[in-house]
């Protein structure tokens, strides 16, 4: 198992600059030409990177700030998937709900070319020497969890098993080998499909769809060391636990016990950033499944307000989650990024120094300055 560059980390987004919506919104347009946003989401990425330079971070990532989901932006990019944009939805209550992207399989799933290489050189030549740049991608589950068996082309995989299992997992073996061979040593992967099954809503709407919520995390994990099985000797793959984060709001809650030994116990990946940030996660019993050798990144540290934890209310929770899983074996950030879309979390652009500070002190005092 490889481990983290630090003992403290984030998830990867970052609140995208005034100058970058702007140019968005131009190219959307017919304004201004793709190259021409591309330059300006260069310049803004050097910005960004910079940030998280001078701020301490040892993990840098472009802040996704190419993207305006985290998700789609990828997946569309896979032969033989087709994505329909997410519309928001304003609810009875005044409030704002992102509709769920319908994403399709619709053709046999083909690494078709690569998708991330151009954006991580770009990264990589920004990023100096002793911090280690990383690629956030979306996890290979969301393309069966949203639709079920009906969101898959039976024509293309008339059955699921293993065919569809087995060309998701080598398109992703070929994505993470292009990134390897342009230098890049850790990605992680985006995944709200197994915090999603802690939720009875999700539990219920997967049985809906044909589903066993009991069966889907141990098929799940089998699934992701299909693509562990691809990675590249010496790669850190980590995976981020999502409960949603659109407009600094959620779409699930529960606690991890439901997919706890499948996610620690069965799934291969180095690291788990796990969502702790307010009760909604339950309690760190379900950490007791870690096995040795494996990292869980505790999420404490809200990125959806912008009010600063305590900080030794942060080292009490760390000593409460060590009380089921080696201090060792434990990490320190935010619960998620601070701007999954493009829309960004409601907080203000300071915020974001405020709270990565504060977890990298804490994390430096609890651990020692590493």
């Amino acid at each position: 198992m490889m481990q983290l560059p630090a003992r403290y980390d984030h998830v990867g987004s970052f609140l995208r600059p005034q100058s970058l919506l702007q140019a968005r919104a131009q190219k959307a347009r017919g304004e201004i030409t793709p190259e021409q946003l591309r330059t300006v989401e260069d310049q803004a990425i050097t910005e960004i990177v910079k940030f998280q330079q001078d701020v301490g971070l040892k993990s840098i990532t472009d802040g996704e700030f190419r993207r305006t989901y985290f998700h789609i932006d990828f997946l569309e990019q896979l032969g033989g998937v087709k994505t329909d944009i997410p519309v928001t939805i304003r609810k009875p209550d005044g409030t704002e709900e992102l509709a769920p992207p319908v994403i399709r399989v619709i053709d046999k799933v083909t690494h078709a070319k690569d998708i991330q290489k151009a954006d991580f050189e770009h990264l990589k030549s920004q990023v100096a020497a002793g911090f280690t740049p990383k690629v956030t991608i979306p996890s290979p589950t969301m393309l069966h969890f949203r639709g079920g068996r009906a969101g898959i082309s039976k024509d293309a995989y008339p059955e699921l098993d293993p065919a569809f299992y087995d060309d998701v997992a080598k398109a992703y073996g070929d994505e993470l080998r292009s990134l390897f061979e342009a230098g890049c040593r850790y990605v992680q992967m985006d995944d709200t499909n197994l915090a999603y099954l802690c939720d009875e809503k999700m539990r219920e709407a997967a049985r809906q769809r044909g589903d066993d919520p009991n069966e889907l995390p141990h098929r799940y994990a089998t699934f992701i060391n299909k693509v562990v099985a691809q990675k590249p000797a010496g790669m850190l793959l980590g995976m981020h636990l999502c409960r949603g984060n659109f407009k600094s709001t959620h779409a699930a809650a529960g606690n991890y016990e439901p997919v706890a030994e499948a996610l620690l116990k069965e799934m291969d990946i180095d690291a788990y950033f796990m969502e702790y940030d307010d009760a909604r996660s339950g309690d760190f019993r379900p950490l007791r499944f870690l096995p040795k050798g494996k990292t869980v990144v505790l999420g404490l540290v809200t990125t959806k307000f912008g009010q600063l934890e305590d900080k030794d209310a942060l080292k009490r929770r760390i000593d409460e989650a060590a009380r089921f899983a080696p201090m060792e074996q434990l990490a320190l950030s935010p619960q998620c990024g601070f701007s999954s879309t493009v829309h960004g979390n409601n907080i203000a652009v300071e915020d974001q120094r405020s709270k990565l500070r504060l977890v990298i002190e804490t994390a430096q005092e609890v651990w020692g300055d590493k």
